[in-house]
């Protein structure tokens, strides 16, 4: 056996490992979720409230977040390709955790704003979604997409529960503890799992992706590949270099296709608490439509993963894309209550393939052996496209006292992403002689 169909066939009948690994990413997903603008949105009212600062100051904040991730990004790639996440994930799930607990003990903006920048965003970048994702592409090919979508249904699942959990905690609480409540949760859920189960690849034990029985080659894999595979997967061993990767028209097409959408996602998830009170409805109410969104980021990315291994990616992702923008146009379109869940509900299933199809378009793209640093160079950059969300929607407001202008603008660039998607191609990897 020598093609990478070999891959979707399971050397026994015994339970693999890698579902294991796709187990602690749940877990470390739903951690990480503490540190996400959509979690932050619930404290902006009372904070901005209590620190006496606009909301277009305290989105700045969320930006400064995410430039700091993004330059972290390709170091932390790099670690993971080199020693694995094991280490990487206990010891930023700890680093967060202090920095939660920090946060509940602030007195000033400027306190609150360097805990956040240093402790939670670099702890986060050690142990979030770019080093769960690459620790089990690892351990998958063919099942990948199905796997990916698995973990990231952490993400929807502590969204889920996260508006009312936390709404909840600062009404009975406050808000300065519901920030400690975080940090031990974050601690219980994360570190001893990381340490425990997380293994860096197949074959440090003995194994091969999915399961297979036999080394994945690629010398033969052209003319069978065409059959059995909807998506062009390139040989998951080919090293690449950050320039070479540069080089390439996939990797700036993967960059801008999912960074200009999520300076629109980074920009709603702070904003749509406070966008669905000003429309005169109670709390409780924008509570429930971020639990829509995130009831539909839980069930769809199965959907989307197994929906990835049917049909080429860059097509899903086209799908993603519109669907997203459908949604959030009927969301916007009336404040009538129907017509705004309705909205969210398909916003929040596209933005579930979010979770999985950029992350087996790089892996498919660029393998195994150099995904965290061509990864890690990527989030550099797309990262820092998403960081102008919230201070975008949150001075756009200010402005003009709204948010329509900054969503519409928000829809546009879903559907300029979706058009972008369909011009998505495997890079071809240039050997000198």
């Amino acid at each position: 056996m020598t093609t990478v169909d070999q891959a979707a066939s399971p050397s026994s009948r015994k339970f693999f490992y890698g579902w294991t690994i796709v187990g602690v990413g749940f877990l470390a997903n739903i951690a990480s979720s503490f540190a996400l603008a959509s979690t932050l949105s619930i404290f902006l009212k009372p904070l901005t409230a209590d620190l006496s600062i606009s909301r277009g100051v305290f989105s700045l904040l969320r930006s400064g977040e995410a430039i700091i991730g993004a330059c972290v990004a390709p170091l932390v790639g790099t670690l993971v390709d080199r020693y694995g996440g094991r280490w990487l994930i206990a010891i930023g799930t700890m680093v967060v955790a202090v920095g939660y607990f920090l946060l509940g003990h602030v007195e000033t903006f400027t306190q609150f704003a360097f805990v956040r920048l240093t402790f939670v965003t670099l702890g986060d970048s050690m142990m979030g979604s770019m080093v769960v994702n690459i620790v089990i592409a690892q351990w998958f090919l063919r099942r990948r997409g199905r796997a990916l979508a698995l973990s990231s249904m952490g993400v929807g699942f502590a969204k889920v529960c996260m508006p009312l959990f936390a709404a909840s905690l600062m009404v009975w609480l406050g808000w300065r503890p519901t920030w400690s409540v975080f940090g031990l949760v974050t601690l219980v859920l994360a570190v001893g799992p990381a340490l425990l189960f997380i293994r860096r690849s197949p074959e440090d034990m003995g194994f091969f992706p999915d399961g297979s029985q036999d080394p994945i080659r690629f010398d033969s894999v052209t003319a069978n590949q065409q059959k059995t595979s909807p998506e062009p997967i390139i040989d998951q061993d080919l090293v690449w270099a950050r320039g070479e990767a540069m080089r390439t028209q996939a990797f700036w097409l993967l960059v801008i296709t999912f960074g200009i959408a999520s300076v629109g996602v980074t920009g709603l998830n702070l904003h749509v608490f406070s966008y669905v009170t000003d429309l005169g409805h109670p709390p409780m109410i924008a509570a429930t439509v971020m639990s829509v969104i995130a009831s539909m980021q839980l069930a769809s990315p199965l959907a989307w993963g197994l929906l990835a291994e049917r049909i080429e990616v860059r097509v899903a992702a086209m799908l993603r894309f519109v669907i997203q923008a459908v949604g959030l146009g009927l969301a916007i379109s009336t404040e009538n209550l129907f017509c705004l869940y309705a909205g969210f509900f398909l916003y929040g299933i596209g933005l579930g393939g979010n979770m999985v199809l950029p992350e087996i378009l790089w892996a498919n793209y660029f393998g195994r052996r150099s995904l965290g640093r061509v990864r890690g160079l990527g989030l550099l950059i797309s990262q820092a496209l998403a960081a102008a969300g919230p201070p975008f929607f949150g001075f756009l407001f200010d402005l003009t006292h709204g948010y329509g202008l900054s969503f519409a603008i928000f829809g546009c660039a879903l559907i300029t992403s979706a058009f972008l998607s369909l011009m998505l191609r495997p890079p071809q990897k240039v050997t000198r002689v």
